[in-house]
Formats: C-alpha cells, sequence, structure tokens
C-alpha cells in the first residue's frame, strides 16, 4: 500500500460526516454498528501502514546520520593525515609527505561521497516526516471520530430503550382508561350499573305489590264495617 493511498484512506476517513450519513440511514443503529466496525478494521489496518512507514522514516534517518558521522570521520582522517603529510615534508621525508597526502585526498573523496549521499537523503526524509505527520494526525481524527460514533451509538440505544417504554406504558394506561367505552372496565361498570337499576326496579315493584295489598285490606274493612251496620239497623227495625 503506498503512502499517497494510505494518507487518502485516512484523510477520507477522519472527514467522514456521521450526521449525514445517519440522516441517510433507514436503521441508524444498524448503520452505526457497521461504521464503528468499519473504523475499527480501516484504523488497525492504517496503524500497521503507518508504523510501516515510521520504520521506513527512521531507518531513512539512520542511514543519514550514519553519512554525517561518515562524513565527519573521513574529514577527520583527511585533516590527520595532511598534517603528518606537512611534517614528513618539512623533515625532508618528501616520499612519505606525498604518500600522507594521497591517503588526504582519498579521505577526502570519501567524505565528499558521505556528504552527497547525506544531502540526498535530507529532502527525502523531510517529505517522509510530512507525511507521517499527517497521517498521525488522521489517525487522531479517526479515532476521535470512533469515539463519537460509538458514543452516538449508545446515545441511540438509550434513547430507543427509552422510547419503547414510554410506549408500553402508555399502551398499558391506554388499556386500563376507564372513559373507553370499550374498556373491559367499562363494560363491568356497565353491567354493574344494569344490576343495580334491576335491583331497585325489583324493589320499586315490591313495594307497589305489598300497597295494594293494604289497599285491598282497608277497602275489607269498610265493607265489613258497613255489613255490621246494616244488622244494628235491621236489629233495631224488628
Amino acid at each position: 500500500m503506498s503512502k499517497q493511498t494510505i494518507l487518502g484512506r485516512v484523510t477520507q476517513l477522519a472527514k467522514a460526516n456521521v450526521n449525514a450519513l445517519l440522516d441517510q440511514a433507514e436503521d441508524p443503529q444498524k448503520m452505526l454498528d457497521q461504521l464503528i466496525r468499519d473504523y475499527s478494521n480501516n484504523i488497525s489496518e492504517a496503524e500497521q501502514a503507518v508504523a510501516t512507514t515510521i520504520g521506513n522514516l527512521r531507518m531513512l534517518e539512520a542511514d543519514h546520520q550514519e553519512d554525517v558521522d561518515a562524513a565527519a570521520e573521513w574529514g577527520g582522517k583527511a585533516l590527520a593525515a595532511s598534517r603528518k603529510a606537512d611534517e614528513l615534508r618539512a623533515s625532508g621525508a618528501v616520499a612519505d609527505a606525498d604518500r600522507f597526502d594521497n591517503l588526504a585526498k582519498v579521505a577526502l573523496g570519501r567524505q565528499l561521497r558521505s556528504e552527497r549521499e547525506a544531502a540526498t537523503a535530507e529532502p527525502v526524509i523531510a517529505a517522509q516526516t510530512e507525511v507521517v505527520d499527517r497521517l498521525k494526525a488522521g489517525l487522531g481524527a479517526m479515532k476521535d471520530r470512533l469515539t463519537e460514533l460509538e458514543a452516538k451509538r449508545d446515545e441511540l440505544v438509550a434513547r430507543a430503550r427509552t422510547a419503547r417504554a414510554q410506549n408500553t406504558m402508555l399502551d398499558a394506561v391506554k388499556d386500563i382508561d376507564v372513559l373507553d367505552p370499550t374498556s373491559e372496565l367499562h363494560r363491568f361498570e356497565e353491567k354493574v350499573r344494569r344490576e343495580e337499576a334491576m335491583a331497585m326496579g325489583k324493589s320499586e315493584l315490591a313495594a307497589s305489590s305489598l300497597d295494594a295489598q293494604f289497599e285491598a285490606l282497608d277497602d275489607l274493612g269498610r265493607a265489613s264495617e258497613v255489613e255490621a251496620r246494616l244488622a244494628a239497623l235491621k236489629s233495631r227495625a224488628a
């Protein structure tokens, strides 16, 4: 996986608009679960790729430091050989002086080569360092998005549970609403009221029948008194 590909994926995922994705989802909770899985997998893959990129950068930095150290070392050797040549030439040992001057030239050539290699690596290291910094920032943003997704998922689950509990409670209240003409309680109340009305009717009927009996008894009493008075009159006439 190339650096640009890694950087592009990390940047795209880090900038993902979670709210827009949720607005388009038919089932936000399922989509959040899937997004969390995808993000976790992508973060894991990106971390491995970034770790490889960082490892390559550290190798470049180590090679560059070796070239810098080598350049300094060859420069020191060239200086030492040149001084030795000057000493030998001052003492008249021209041949030995020339030999040390040649050694100094060889050391200077090695120094120049190491310096060129170090200079060539510097812009590569700078570019690689920038890429690594951007990758680290992208990974940080991805992890922040993952935390956001997990928080939204947990919030959504909690809200869904609360909504289900409220709906269950409201349905239960509706079922026992005594003002609902279709409820069992109302039908039972109507049955009780009918039975009470029937009892009242029977009571009134019983009371009416009893009054009639007492009225008939009064009529019988009056008739007996009339018969008694008539008999009294007849007995006086005789």
